[in-house]
């Protein structure tokens, strides 16, 4: 069983920037394919960003390239979101998501092919 922990969230202005880390329990996450995802209000959860389990490939949605870094530190088992030039409409309950990869160097972006799921952390981005 993995456990995942968020944090960083909370209230930031138009323009700002936060870091988002997840800390995994387990010994396995070098296996894990790690995804964000984020849910606002009154809309369903949608991917943000995925990295592989070696950390060497990521992948965004359109609405955040180029703006948000996922990255990974496998010695310290976490995963982090670097969110920059933040917008009101990124304001959502951001997660972190995990599947068991395996060796595989996979990108996923469904949200339905998770195997485990933080309890997420608020972004507040005030106009």
């Amino acid at each position: 069983q993995v456990q995942l922990v968020e944090s960083g969230g909370g209230l930031v202005q138009d323009g700002g920037s936060l870091r988002l880390s997840c800390a995994a329990s387990g010994r396995t996450f070098s296996l894990l394919a790690m995804d964000w995802f984020r849910q606002a209000p009154g809309q369903e959860r949608e991917f943000v960003a995925a990295i592989t389990t070696s950390g060497g490939r990521t992948y965004y949605a359109d609405s955040v390239r180029g703006r948000f870094t996922i990255s990974r530190d496998n010695a310290k088992n976490t995963v982090s979101l670097q969110m920059n030039s933040l917008k009101p409409e990124d304001t959502a309950v951001y997660y972190c998501a995990a599947l068991r990869a395996g060796y595989s160097e996979v990108l996923v972006r469904n949200r339905n092919a998770m195997n485990y799921w933080g309890k997420g952390t608020l972004v507040t981005v005030s106009s």
